[in-house]
């Protein structure tokens, strides 16, 4: 294909993050290697930052272990630090010039001895939302020229948008679940006050306030408690006498 062509199906990879059964670490896997091959460039790895903030590799173009350790050592420091932190992109970072070894003391000498000459972070942020950082690797000593940057920020924004759009989806998931049980267990405890009622002969209220009441004196659930009633594992009189 074209290099017009790879740009254009990495686009169309994250159309399809649109449905909610894609598998977002096989598209970013893919993400990683449509960029080292439209770029040029040695390596590429995608970091997430956890919960906590902390930057943490997710995919990457390349499994040697020299290179996992390179991206696991900037949980702390490293250009996707910088970059993750403030939204804006490090590129052309020299890994052999003294300011670089300064200013990443620890990752430095690593990116070194896994025979890389420069690298380069771009944010993964839509709006004021950054989500993290896409880092690049070149073994040869050459910088990113402006078009390039562009394709790579491109890129960057597209992985962003899947992540989002994963994290959107998994929350609607989440909540038509939680609904979904709210919904079967009001549905058990309306059973259960009907259950009541006509053994006591008395109101659905009364029958839920003495549900309630149980429930709350035996630190139980309403629901669980209603099933029980329901399968026949619970006296309606021991209920009532609670």
């Amino acid at each position: 294909m074209t290099r017009e062509e790879r740009l254009l199906a990495a686009v169309i990879d994250a159309v399809d993050t649109l449905v909610d059964d894609f598998d977002l670490i096989d598209f970013l896997h893919t993400l990683c290697d449509r960029c080292t091959e439209l770029l040029d460039v040695t390596a590429v790895g995608v970091m997430l930052a956890d919960p906590g903030g902390r930057l943490q590799l997710i995919a990457a173009s390349d499994e040697h272990t020299r290179l996992l350790e390179l991206f696991a050592l900037q949980h702390d420091e490293g250009p996707c630090v910088r970059c993750h932190a403030d939204g804006t992109a490090r590129l052309n970072i020299p890994l052999d010039a003294p300011a670089t070894a300064a200013e990443y003391p620890l990752f430095t000498p690593q990116a070194r001895a896994a025979g890389f000459a420069v690298t380069h972070a771009l944010p993964m942020r839509l709006r004021e939302q950054v989500v993290g950082a896409l880092n690049l690797f070149d073994a040869r000593e050459q910088d990113i020229n402006a078009a390039d940057a562009r394709v790579a920020q491109a890129l960057a924004d597209v992985a962003t948008i899947a992540i989002l759009q994963h994290r959107t989806l998994a929350h609607a998931n989440q909540e038509r679940a939680q609904l979904r049980a709210a919904l079967s267990s009001r549905i058990v405890i309306e059973q259960a006050k009907g259950i009541l009622a006509e053994r006591w002969n008395t109101g659905v209220d009364e029958a839920f306030a003495v549900l309630r009441r149980y429930a709350r004196a035996h630190r139980t659930g309403l629901s669980a408690l209603a099933r029980r009633l329901i399968d026949g594992e619970l006296d309606s009189d021991a209920l009532r006498r609670a």
